[in-house]
């Protein structure tokens, strides 16, 4: 494949990135007088900026992932991360990316915001990447694919075997995204990243982990990519606090684990119910904390539940989605909820 330097933006790669005062020295005492950011002195536990490098919340994810701390990036949200990528590796007006519908709809948004055409590459009819397509639609100017697996909104995780191909036969960047990965028995792509320097793969704590109100993102990759993303993000994009709750939750692996669990529990409990419900046509498989259905008329029972006071996803105009509907995983009560309204609505 082509050398990583090859594809990142001429201009990205002569930028000297903005070093905040917090980067501009080095020092393990406890005892610093703070007199270089033009804070305000009077302690309230978020007066002072925040550690532009996120070392410690780094450190602890290098623990659970087993990946270095210099292979991974923190951004506000994954969005923030996934416009980052946009911007170093695609030229505005010239570059174009490949996405594969349906799938997570910000790819097509921070295409438009860019300025970058976006290629659309369906997938086939079991919801899997068609590899052939994808391949003949690369051009000289495709810098990225995205691959959102398990995929928004169909559920299901794309196969190794065409991950792969994809991986070795294209000479730009693949983006996996990975934001639910902790619901699926499939390991990460993250495991892989020696293997493959065109690799990047994006996770989240909003779902699994329940800090969806934090808007924390994730960015593995290796070591030269990181440090060219590095070169434009913003040097205090994640807060003080947002940095607190994400390590509480991360060293707290135990609810973690009960709470996916019982999440995998109620999904098994309301793919079975969904099997016998009169409107339902198809219920497809699911490696996510949701599931998608294919109902007789999507807009009129989405708009039945909405009147019952139970707000899904209407997906009927994405391409293979017709009459379908997305079903978030709720608690016990909430899906008991969701169940009873299914079962008398008409």
């Amino acid at each position: 494949m082509k050398p990583i330097d090859n594809l990142i933006r001429a201009n990205i790669k002569i930028i000297k990135p903005y070093a905040s005062a917090r980067d501009e020295y080095k020092s393990t005492s406890d005892d610093l007088v703070f007199l270089d950011a033009n804070e305000n002195p009077f302690d309230n536990g978020v007066n002072r900026y925040p550690d532009p490098q996120q070392s410690e919340l780094k450190s602890t994810l290098s623990d659970i992932k087993n990946i270095p701390s210099e292979c991974m990036l923190l951004g506000n949200g994954s969005d923030e991360v996934l416009d980052l990528i946009f911007r170093v590796f695609c030229e505005p007006n010239t570059d174009n990316v490949i996405t594969l519908p349906p799938t997570y709809g910000m790819y097509e948004v921070l295409a438009n915001m860019n300025a970058i055409e976006l290629l659309k590459v369906p997938l086939n009819d079991q919801f899997q990447p068609n590899i052939n397509a994808i391949l003949n639609a690369i051009n000289s100017r495709t810098k990225l694919i995205f691959l959102c697996t398990p995929n928004n909104p169909t559920a299901n995780s794309f196969t190794s075997k065409s991950i792969e191909r994809v991986l070795r036969d294209f000479e730009g960047i693949v983006v996996i995204d990975e934001a639910y990965i902790d619901f699926t028995e499939k390991k990460s792509w993250s495991n892989r990243l020696d293997e493959f320097p065109n690799l990047i793969v994006i996770q989240t704590l909003s779902k699994a982990y329940g800090l969806a109100g934090i808007r924390l993102g994730i960015c593995y990759a290796s070591s030269y990519i990181i440090s060219v993303i590095n070169k434009i993000k913003p040097p205090y994009n994640i807060n003080k606090l947002t940095q607190q709750k994400a390590l509480e939750c991360l060293l707290d692996q135990k609810r973690l684990s009960l709470e996916i669990k019982e999440i995998l529990n109620q999904r098994s409990r309301l793919l079975q119910v969904l099997e016998h419900i009169s409107f339902v046509d198809v219920v497809y498989p699911s490696d996510a904390n949701f599931i998608l259905v294919k109902v007789d008329d999507a807009t009129k029972r989405y708009n039945q539940l909405i009147a019952s006071g139970i707000v899904v996803r209407n997906r009927t105009n994405l391409p293979g989605c017709y009459n379908c509907l997305r079903l978030t995983i709720g608690s016990e009560m909430e899906n008991s909820k969701l169940i009873s309204i299914l079962k008398q609505i008409q």
